[in-house]
């Protein structure tokens, strides 16, 4: 990808890369930026925004283009919301383009305050994943005027590559163990550990609900106490087997009742887990004061986050000790760089939600931000196929537990629009994994 920069953009560009430059040549570059003003050069304005969708390997994936009035100008923002695929579609098309069109891609955090309030109600998924396509976009654009990878613009490395956990599982205990000595193997230092599914719910058994024609036949059944034990059981034998070394993590997906989920944590305290993820739903934020003064595990929160009004107070209260939050989830690149700079001051690392339904171009934002925050913890990674490369020309890479980006200006990723066309949305969409329910059928929370 290649485009012309005009004299006045890259004069901008040197503008960005001059911070040790003599008082004189500010003095002398500041007149040639006035001087190119007055030549009336225009800003670079939207032209268009679009959603693209794909859907190459059963998940849903949106992307956000931005195209620009400057020729073979364009950034590219992830939008994923793969349960209201086409609801987020419909508002990239439908409103964000018009609301877009003739505004300057410079003003990044203009652009997202007005889009954010434009609706008057805000923080829900739909406009938040949206946002955050438009915002990405922005960035991915800022960089590649600036000819920088979009982790420069947002201070530059504090590290060399950002480290990732991998997902061990099995359907027993030592299929767990089998996985977690082959990521080991692999390179990785930081592994989760589930058995089966979330909330083991193929040790469950069939339920009274199935058995008095209750709910969909495709709902899931989870028994407490069965996932509890089970949970217990994975981490004594990973332990035992595996070693002190190993960093173990663990995913409860908020399906326990706040006091079983204080039990069970005070419970894995033994095995000294690197964080337990998601214990308690945001319905049951007020817990956590509860959960802080009654274990010593670290907690890391916030897949299901939308609104600041969910993190800001249990971030300052110091009621969890990792941010994993899903970054389309709350708008994108900018208000996730103000929740980073939050937790650096009350020591909360990173954790982005980063599983297989966040598109290539959200893993990339995902890892630039990593790149440049100093308070970042750990992330989630995907491998991704190569088809999935295929159509996402520059996903990043994992190597020896790390995360790679390609150094690439902006966010480094591409988007092969015709291949990606070849895989629609499906119409119809049944994303049946949410749908757990109790003994009697009634919905558990995730």
């Amino acid at each position: 990808m290649s485009f012309k920069i005009s004299r006045r953009n890259a004069l901008k560009n040197m503008g960005l890369l001059s911070a040790a430059s003599s008082f004189g040549a500010i003095g002398s570059l500041k007149a040639q930026q006035l001087k190119d003003k007055s030549n009336g050069l225009p800003p670079v304005k939207i032209a268009k925004v679009k959603a693209i969708a794909t859907c190459p390997e059963g998940t849903e994936l949106i992307m956000v283009k931005v195209e620009t009035n400057e020729p073979g100008l364009y950034g590219y923002g992830c939008a994923t919301f793969r349960q209201r695929s086409h609801a987020v579609v419909a508002a990239i098309d439908k409103s964000l383009n018009d609301f877009c069109a003739g505004k300057d891609v410079d003003n990044i955090e203009d652009l997202w305050q007005s889009t954010y309030q434009s609706s008057y109600w805000r923080n829900g998924p739909v406009l938040n994943n949206a946002l955050s396509g438009l915002d990405q976009a922005l960035w991915d654009i800022k960089g590649k005027r600036a000819n920088m990878p979009v982790y420069q613009l947002l201070g530059g490395k504090c590290r060399f590559a950002v480290d990732c956990y991998a997902h061990a599982s099995g359907q027993t205990t030592d299929e767990v163990v089998e996985d977690v000595k082959m990521y080991m193997e692999d390179g990785f230092r930081h592994i989760r550990i589930q058995l089966g599914g979330y909330g083991t719910t193929h040790l469950a058994g069939k339920p009274d609900f199935k058995k008095a024609g209750f709910g969909m036949h495709r709902d899931n059944f989870m028994d407490p106490v069965t996932y509890t034990k089970g949970t217990v059981e994975i981490f004594d034998k990973v332990r035992k087997e595996c070693g002190e070394k190993i960093e173990l993590l663990h995913d409860m997906h908020e399906r326990l009742q706040p006091m079983d989920a204080i039990n069970l944590l005070k419970e894995l305290e033994q095995y000294r887990p690197f964080f337990i993820e998601d214990p308690l739903s945001p319905e049951n934020n007020r817990y956590f004061q509860l959960l802080r003064e009654n274990t010593s595990v670290p907690i890391a929160m916030g897949e299901l986050f939308n609104s600041p009004h969910e993190w800001v107070e249990p971030m300052k209260n110091l009621w969890f000790d990792f941010i994993r939050i899903h970054i389309s989830q709350i708008g994108g690149i900018t208000p996730a760089m103000k929740v980073a700079r939050l937790g650096e001051w009350f020591n909360v690392r990173t954790a982005w939600h980063g599983p297989g339904d966040v598109s290539p171009v959200g893993h990339a934002a995902n890892a630039h931000i990593d790149l440049a925050v100093w308070n970042f913890g750990i992330q989630e990674r995907k491998d991704f196929s190569e088809k999935i490369r295929e159509i996402f020309p520059g996903t990043p890479e994992i190597k020896n537990g790390y995360m790679h980006i390609n150094e690439a200006p902006g966010l480094g990723v591409e988007i092969n629009e015709k291949l990606a066309a070849k895989y629609p949305l499906p119409n119809v969409q049944l994303n049946n994994w949410t749908q757990v329910r109790g003994n009697d059928g009634t919905i558990i929370r995730p």
